[in-house]
Parts: structure tokens; sequence; C-alpha cells
């Protein structure tokens, strides 16, 4: 009986001995749920985001983007955090249907950290639960480099962004034309009009829902109808149709002078671009305010084309980044965030995609300020400044599908 006893006895003291080693032996970094991460200090998030993996999920078709997420901030967060940076391509509506299955069927922990995302789709995501948040409070360059009092940085499409996503990039509505075909460029929709009137099937653009078509199509009702209005508008359709009316009923007179004569659309905004690009068209519009110098150094566009706005100004949103409400490495996906937003990483940015950087000048050194100026834009583009001062702010995001569905039912084909 002691003899039984005693190795029992023996038993249990090794089962002690290996669980007391596992537990205090282990070297795997802190999981978000091992602390409270909205209450954490930035040293202890980034602690626990170390020797960690964070996936990065977005739209997956600008290989330039892809190539710079791969190598410039993956590098970056490597050397700096020693977090690897998984790139992974996908449409936002996919990437909120695979979100929302996980959220029906209680998974707690996903695939998903990071998500490129804005607009109608951070609108329904936050209202479905689908985000993380808030966060942004606790990012050490959202302080740093960002103007907290920018309207873009607290509205998102008009929907408040109250913590569940950090600035990425700046887009802005631009028109592109070949200078050396076009001497006069439109400075507004009616000198628009008359320009379309005077080259008969040369212009067009993408059928709506295309993001860049929806987003040409909200530019001329500002023109029309006046911007403002709509900043508070109920997303009533029958209300919007009202409102829209003067726009509509210049889309229509437009219909005859376009591409096809208005009786169809370019499926996408890809497919116009294409168009321009081997002189079918005379006009193209893009919501990537330096896409006439890429297009000239990558050979699709003639060096001759260049970038012009509406006087009154353009619509220009910002890209933002988000965190999964079941992502398995919040810590890590902060991180990553913050690292996006130094002023280093956004000037690769600017310099390497051409994209407007979201940081506050006034808010860089002396040093940073002069790099920033330093980057050579290229060809055929407006200046920062040039843009920013002819920026026009978007619309509730509630109201672009109903304006999408209305010209759907007045415009196509009339």
């Amino acid at each position: 009986m002691k003899k039984t006893l005693k190795i029992v006895f023996t038993l249990l003291m090794i089962f002690v001995m290996i669980f007391t080693m596992a537990a205090c032996g282990s070297d795997e970094p802190a999981a978000d749920n091992e602390f409270d991460l909205s209450a954490a200090e930035w040293s202890e998030i980034v602690e626990a985001a170390r020797g960690t993996t964070v996936t990065f999920y977005g739209w997956g078709g600008d290989e330039n983007r892809n190539s710079w997420l791969n190598s410039t901030v993956a590098d970056y967060v490597k050397d700096n955090y020693d977090i690897t940076l998984e790139v992974v391509g996908m449409n936002i509506d996919e990437i909120l249907a695979k979100l929302s299955g996980e959220k029906q069927a209680g998974s707690e922990s996903g695939s998903i950290d990071m998500i490129w995302i804005n607009g109608e789709n951070f609108y329904s995501a936050k209202a479905n639960g689908l985000l993380y948040g808030p966060f942004t409070a606790q990012l050490p360059n959202m302080e740093k480099y960002i103007d907290l009092d920018d309207p873009e940085t607290l509205n998102d499409f008009c929907m408040p962004v109250e913590g569940y996503e950090a600035p990425y990039a700046r887009a802005q509505m631009i028109m592109l034309y070949d200078s050396a075909k076009v001497t006069d460029v439109p400075a507004n929709a009616q000198e628009f009009l008359e320009f379309c009137k005077a080259n008969p099937g040369k212009v067009t653009y993408p059928a709506l829902p295309d993001f860049t078509g929806s987003a040409f199509v909200r530019n001329l009702v500002y023109e029309l109808c006046g911007w403002e209005q709509f900043q508070t508008m109920a997303a009533d359709k029958e209300t919007v149709r009202a409102a829209i009316q003067p726009a509509i009923e210049y889309l229509k007179e437009l219909n005859p002078y376009l591409w096809n004569e208005g009786k169809t659309f370019p499926d996408s905004s890809t497919t116009v671009n294409s168009m321009f690009a081997d002189g079918e068209l005379l006009f193209h519009m893009s919501y990537g305010p330096f896409s006439a110098a890429s297009g000239i150094a990558d050979g699709s566009y003639a060096d001759t084309v260049k970038t012009f706005v509406f006087d009154n100004g353009t619509i220009g949103n910002t890209n933002y980044m988000a965190i999964a409400f079941n992502s398995p490495n919040k810590a890590g996906a902060m991180v990553v965030i913050d690292a996006i937003l130094s002023a280093e990483i956004q000037l690769t940015q600017y310099a390497t995609l051409k994209e407007l950087p979201v940081v506050d000048n006034s808010k860089l050194s002396a040093e940073e300020l002069a790099s920033f100026n330093a980057v050579e834009i290229g060809q055929g583009v407006l200046t920062q400044e040039e843009l920013l001062a002819h920026r026009l702010p978007e619309m509730p995001a509630a109201l672009v599908p109903i304006i999408e569905e209305i010209w759907l039912e007045e415009v196509v084909g009339k």
C-alpha cells in the first residue's frame, strides 16, 4: 500500500513539474486575450506583437501596391518589430462575407487581422459588428502625424469613424486628357457637356456601380446641385431623387454624345482606361490623383497626357485600415497600422505609389517635410497643394447606392 502511494505521489510530482515548466518556459508571444488590449500601454502591445504574423486583407488588383506592401512595409515591420506581414488579395465584398459568416457562426478567432476598407463597406461592417475598436487613440503615430480634427480623420463618407479605422492614403477624383489632341479642357459641368457635343462618341464613363464611375456621377451631382445639402441628407430614395433631379436631367441630355450614344457604358474603369490609352477616347477619369504620371512612366499613356479638375473642385476621400472583430492578432495589427502611419512609410507610399499621404504637413519635422517636398511626382499631374485646394468632401455612404439605383433607372439608355 505504501509502495503504491509512493508511486502515485511521484507521478503527481512529475506531472506538476512538467506543467510548471510548460507554463513558465514558453517563449510564445502573449495572446491578445491574456491582457486588456484596450487598456494596455503601447510598450505592452508592441511586446505582444513581437514575433507574430499579421494578415492584411484587401483588394489585390494593384501590383505596384502589392509589391510595396510585400517589400517596403513588410521589411519595415520585420526589421523593427519582428512581425511577419502576410498580404492577402481579396475583394472587399468577399472579405465582409467571410467575416459575416464567422460572426454568425460565433467564431472568436478568425484568419483576418487587418482590412483595407472605406465608405459603404466601412458603414456596413461597423454597423454589423464586424470590426474591432476603438483602437486608434492608442496609436502613437496618430497623435504624432495625423490631424485629429480633420473631417476625414473623424468621418468616412460622413460616417463617424469613432476610432474603428485609421487613415491609409488619400484619393481624389481627377480628369485626364491628351494635350496633343485637346487644347481646351472643361472647367465645369456645362463646359463638359459642350466638350462632349463637340467630340461625339469620344467620351464615356464606367457603368455604375463601378467605384470610379459612381464617383464621377456624384461629382456632377455636386456641380449641378451643390454639395452641402447632401452632407446631412436622410437616406430616403425619393428625397435623394428630388435633390439630384437637375443632375439626372443633365446626364440624360449628355447620353447621345457619349460613346455608343450612351445606350451602354463600359463595365469598369479599367476598360475606360484601356480605351483612353488606345486613343479611342479623349477623356478619362481616375481616383488616383497621380495616375497620369504612372501611366506615362509605364508607357501606357503618351507623355502629352495631363490632369485637370473642375474649378469648383472634385470629390476626395480617404482609404482606411481597420481590424477584424475576431482578429487573432489585434496587437500585431495595431503595430503594423501604426507603422504605416509613420512619416517614413507614408513618404515611401507617396514616392513609390504616387498616393496622396495622410500625414499633416504641419506636424512633420523640417527634415521630414523637406523629404516630402523633394519627391518627384512625375509628368502630367497637379501638385498636392492644387489638389487639396480643390478637394470636396464625400457624401454619406448610405446615399451612394441610392444614387446608383436612380442612375440605373433613369439614365441608362435614355
